[in-house]
């Protein structure tokens, strides 16, 4: 096949010989693509040190055919990922997005906007922004992109809209809030708070309402728990990187 030219995102890179490396990219032209990068890991090769992890990078690549192993033949750095001052949260947030994006995507299925996100995610954190704020607003807006975002206003199981309470019934295994009739029985359903679920909806908007959000720091553990739950559940198991959010309970909001 012939080569193809893309913008990508470095999302994990392993070691494949004394020379060589597999690659994990997010592409915003073909998606995300795993690639044999021959001769990444020698000094001088035709990668010019472009493979770090969370890298944005112009590739050069030959799209492989089934489940082969595509071909990386170049790859040029545009920018690197450099946490702000050197702040833990933002390696892990940073960390987290390229995890977010290994297991929500399909190989060869591209988003757009999706990549866009991304890269204006790791752009903000890379400058200082709100670590907790721009986690959460990275989460719900890639699952509103890929559908999956839970249902914030309406009963997900009869469709009525749910009123405003100190707590509202969510199912994580339904998908989203929950009315009175509808929530009896239902297994895996939590009261979340009123500033919770408030933050989920501005920070899942199509607007900028959710950089004016603000979620009280004693809401932020139950925050993540909520998040932290529902993702777990879509994707089939514990994502690693959720432990290390922990940290922004007591980092910068």
């Amino acid at each position: 096949m012939a080569s193809e030219k893309a913008t990508a995102l470095v999302l994990r890179v392993v070691q494949f010989s004394e020379t060589s490396s597999i690659v994990t990219l997010f592409t915003r032209e073909f998606g995300k693509l795993r690639a044999i990068a021959k001769g990444a890991r020698r000094p001088k090769g035709p990668f010019e040190s472009a493979l770090d992890l969370l890298a944005l990078c112009r590739i050069v690549f030959r799209p492989k055919s089934s489940d082969a192993l595509d071909l990386l033949t170049e790859a040029k750095l545009e920018r690197r990922f450099r946490p702000f001052e050197r702040d833990l949260a933002s390696l892990y947030a940073g960390y987290y997005v390229a995890e977010l994006l290994i297991e929500l995507t399909d190989q060869h299925d591209p988003h757009p906007p999706l990549f866009d996100l991304a890269d204006g995610v790791l752009a903000d954190l890379s400058r200082g922004g709100p670590v907790a704020s721009l986690v959460l607003r990275f989460e719900l807006v890639a699952l509103r992109i890929l559908g999956h975002l839970p249902s914030l206003d309406r009963c997900v199981v009869c469709g009525t809209a749910v009123e405003d309470r100190p707590r509202v019934a969510f199912g994580q295994w339904e998908g989203g809030v929950l009315c009175h009739g509808c929530r009896i029985g239902k297994r895996h359903v939590v009261l979340v708070s009123a500033d919770v679920m408030r933050a989920i909806r501005d920070h899942a908007g199509a607007g900028d309402a959710w950089r004016q959000a603000q979620t009280p720091l004693a809401e932020t553990g139950e925050l993540r728990a909520v998040m932290n739950h529902y993702l777990s559940h879509l994707v089939g198991h514990p994502l690693r990187l959720h432990r290390c959010l922990a940290t922004l309970a007591g980092n910068r909001p």
